[in-house]
């Protein structure tokens, strides 16, 4: 049977179309979604190619290796094809009905690891702890210039997931305006006076059915409305607006969740293309309640067809209690 559900997160609507209950092999781009459009004979990100690279903004290097040369572990440098600057001050012009503002902002390319084809799952803790450590630096800076408004963390594997390089890396975009995306948590907050993640927190924890897996400081959740098959979020038990305070604690369980449950997508789906996007409160904008950061990890299994692009309801073949309930069983599997 088909259900309609809220997303109160994201403020839309989600088909849950549980009678398709397609298996993850029954996806019909499992097969070709971790390609690339890249030249396998040569990237631009292995260790060895830095002068391909725009200059670094800062690395985490062996011994006294120099800038923009070999002997790197993670290096992060800017968007060589980005379409924001840092350049003059933020304008809005107006065109008749329409306006724009001029492309000022910031885009940063994580080069997670100098090795090339390993990826999130291949790596071991610690080196996903140093890529937190690095975002949460990465966030904080740019938090720094007021001229940027909110800052979306995001990682794209596979060519279907919108990579254009296989090497593993993450990217950092500063907006100078605040997107909509989650205007979900506002209104809830408005309507209720409460965080709307702290309750589904509350409500996840008593249904137990949505939910993955637990630690001290997380909960990963499969999302009631789940837009995606086997969608999952991972959110912060404790009320916290910015990642940029992420503590040394949660750092260390949120990097043994990635690496677990990377793991477990990786074999229960058949190694699919995937999108990891990190979703925090607004900066450098008067104070707007409601917001709890927290991770979204979309596996990409099916093309946008034309009744979600025309309707902006998403039409889900996997209930996420299904979703959940795989994951669940793979992970504690693992423990």
């Amino acid at each position: 049977m088909a259900e309609i559900r809220r997303d109160l997160v994201k403020n839309n609507w989600v088909g849950i179309v549980a009678d398709m209950a397609l298996k993850p092999h029954e996806f019909p781009i499992n097969k070709w979604g971790i390609e690339t459009t890249s030249n396998n004979n040569f990237c631009p990100f292995c260790e060895g190619h830095e002068e391909f690279t725009p200059p670094e903004i800062m690395a985490i290097r062996h011994g006294d290796s120099e800038a923009n040369a070999s002997g790197w572990s993670i290096r992060v440098i800017p968007n060589k094809f980005s379409v924001l600057h840092l350049d003059g001050i933020l304008e809005k012009k107006h065109n008749g009905i329409y306006s724009n503002y001029n492309g000022l902002g910031r885009q940063e390319v994580i080069l997670e690891t100098p090795l090339h084809g390993v990826d999130l799952h291949e790596y071991d803790k610690e080196r996903i702890m140093m890529i937190i450590k690095v975002l949460k630096q990465r966030y904080n800076i740019l938090s720094q210039d007021d001229r940027i408004k909110y800052i979306q963390m995001y990682k794209n594997r596979g060519i279907f997931a919108g990579a254009s390089q296989e090497h593993s890396h993450s990217q950092v975009m500063g907006l100078p305006f605040v997107p909509q995306e989650n205007s979900g948590l506002i209104d809830y907050y408005h309507k209720n006076g409460s965080c709307l993640l702290c309750d589904i927190i509350r409500q996840e924890k008593l249904a137990r059915e949505r939910l993955v897996y637990e630690t001290e400081h997380f909960l990963l959740i499969c999302p009631y409305a789940s837009r995606f098959p086997y969608e999952t979020w991972v959110i912060p038990k404790e009320h916290c607006e910015h990642f940029g305070a992420i503590s040394e604690a949660e750092i260390n369980e949120l990097a043994m969740i990635c690496k677990k449950y990377t793991c477990a997508m990786i074999d229960c789906l058949q190694n699919p293309a995937y999108n990891y996007m990190l979703n925090s409160a607004p900066i450098n904008v008067p104070y707007i309640p409601g917001f709890h950061w927290y991770l979204e990890i979309t596996p990409r299994l099916l093309v946008t067809a034309g009744v979600d692009i025309a309707t902006g309801i998403y039409m889900n073949p996997v209930a996420p209690e299904l979703s959940a309930q795989l994951f669940r069983n793979y992970m504690l599997g693992q423990d």
